[in-house]
């Protein structure tokens, strides 16, 4: 799950001396609307479609513009949540990789990024999600599973995050390896723990858009 593995080979950088019109033509080919901009191997920044229309003029070099997110890149070792984290950062939609000399290896999209963020936390497998809140104090994900496996159920992936309902505590998101969740939520109601949401498999619902509405409710957007 290291960024390089996920470099989109699709994207190319544009380099200093390029025009504004080859950019805009490449944006529109690969449907972006920023990319990668190089010089000598380094990465500089990212280019928008929003600036050069503003600039209004397609013969300007490319070296002549403003680049936007020159921080925008991760190590080509980083993990893929270090991916998403930066470009929430920087509010682009890819970002760039570099090797430790700070060599531009290429770029790893959002969507590219989401999809591997997304097999991660299992959110593929059969199964429902069920969301705890609780003090920090109390979080033990061994009891919490001992708890659950009691029910003949194991937990596939678990995500921490903060409780949106009081500042106080954390919000535990756990994706289990069952859809019946009756049972479950009884046992862990019994035993202290407090359910502010879950999610349930519905029949007739298609694979790929399960996925990603499973993975917006996991992530809270």
């Amino acid at each position: 799950m290291q960024a390089y593995e996920f470099i989109n080979n699709l994207i190319p950088p544009l380099k200093v001396n390029d025009k504004a019109k080859m950019a805009l033509s490449w944006m529109e080919e690969i449907r972006t609307n920023i990319l990668p901009v190089v010089k000598d191997g380094s990465f500089l920044g990212f280019l928008s479609d929003e600036l050069i229309y503003t600039l209004n003029n397609p013969d300007m070099r490319i070296g002549d513009f403003e680049f936007d997110s020159p921080t925008c890149f991760v190590y080509l070792d980083k993990h893929i949540y270090d991916v998403i984290k930066t470009a929430s950062e920087n509010g682009v939609n890819m970002v760039a990789v570099v090797d430790r000399e700070n060599q531009y290896l290429g770029v790893v999209t959002m969507e590219d990024a989401i999809g591997a963020f997304a097999d991660t936390l299992s959110i593929q497998s059969h199964g429902a999600v069920v969301i705890l809140s609780m003090f920090m104090t109390d979080y033990s994900l061994f009891e919490i599973a001992r708890i659950i496996e009691t029910e003949n159920a194991k937990i596939l992936s678990s995500f921490i995050s903060n409780d949106p309902l009081d500042d106080s505590k954390i919000k535990l998101t756990l994706k289990l390896d069952k859809s019946e969740l009756r049972h479950i939520k009884a046992t862990l109601e019994r035993f202290g723990y407090k359910i502010i949401d879950h999610y349930q498999e519905e029949a007739g619902v298609s694979e790929e858009k399960d996925r990603i509405g499973n993975l917006l409710r996991f992530l809270d957007i």
